[in-house]
């Protein structure tokens, strides 16, 4: 029992990092509908600015606390994805609104490729290190309940601890702010919203940098487990099934199907690897979510879209 439980924990911290990932994708398509494939990007810019500047803030200011550093490197690299996030609406997207989807996926790819090499051109390709004080080894818990206790990860549980937070502020955000409620009114129809002097350009620009801070955030932890590289790009792959899941306009099916997810990766390599092969925490989630898409398109918590002829 405590080995299955180990394993259980393992995929629920495992499953709300993948959540993070997801909860970009489910911003930005809600408010835009506009499927941003940049947000693997966005998770490796940001995390590089992060890295980057925890390197040369010391050298900049002479600062030797490492907390304070870490903070302004923190802010510096929110107030770069803001400006991020503000040149993509000026430049692309408010020259996009009311055209195609496969148009603005196809401006969402070269934003992609974009963002990957100005990352590179302004903070180098080498492979850095963010260490913002998260404990890495692992304690035993619960070993007066189950033998030998539950062997938990203090940087998964911590990640998980942070993404959780950000989860609740952002619904929080979502149902209780004038700003959140404008959000979900031009998810539900852009034109609508418009009617009612809600400003499109100014709503794609905010949720284009919450987007953002959600990558920041992400980065950071992907990128302390990780280190920062180009294969960060990668982990938005990894979030893809999730969405499927969980549906691409909902907050909570973000959670639900990383949760989920995360579970099914931990608990089928455990116990069906030795039967079917290595390798399956890899495919897992793309199975799961390929039966859904046959089954239920719009996934667990997604709203069935009906086109009326």
């Amino acid at each position: 029992m405590g080995f299955f439980l180990e394993t259980l924990f393992g995929g629920l911290m495992a499953g709300m990092l993948y959540a993070l990932v997801a909860l970009g994708f489910v911003l930005i398509f809600k408010a835009s509908g506009v499927f941003n494939f940049a947000q693997g990007a966005m998770v490796l810019f940001a995390a590089l600015a992060m890295a980057r500047f925890a390197e040369w803030l010391p050298q900049w200011t002479g600062l030797e606390s490492k907390v304070l550093t870490d903070l302004l490197a923190f802010i510096l690299a929110g107030l770069v994805m803001f400006i991020l996030a503000w040149l993509v609406e000026l430049l692309v997207l408010r020259h996009l609104v009311n055209q195609e989807g496969a148009t603005l996926l196809m401006a969402t790819l070269g934003i992609t490729y974009f963002v990957e090499g100005l990352g590179q051109t302004l903070f180098g390709s080498d492979i850095y290190k963010i260490d913002i004080g998260m404990p890495k080894d692992p304690v035993f818990a619960f070993d007066k309940v189950f033998e030998g206790g539950i062997l938990i990860n203090q940087e998964d549980l911590i990640a998980a601890g942070i993404a959780a937070v950000l989860v609740a502020a952002l619904s929080l955000f979502f149902q209780k702010t004038s700003t959140g409620r404008a959000l979900r009114a031009v998810a539900d129809d852009h034109q609508a919203a418009q009617s009612i002097g809600i400003p499109l350009n100014r709503i794609w620009v905010i949720v284009w940098c919450v987007a953002g801070v959600v990558a920041l955030v992400a980065g950071m932890i992907w990128g302390s487990k990780l280190g920062v590289q180009f294969s960060l790009t990668t982990v938005a792959l990894r979030a893809l099934p999730v969405i499927i899941l969980g549906g691409l306009t909902s907050v909570p099916g973000a959670i639900i199907g990383g949760l989920v997810i995360g579970v099914g990766e931990k608990l089928s390599e455990v116990f069906l690897g030795p039967y079917v092969g290595g390798g399956i925490e890899i495919w897992f989630a793309y199975v799961l979510a390929l039966v859904f898409l046959l089954v239920r398109p719009q996934g667990l918590f997604g709203e069935k879209i009906i086109d009326r002829v």
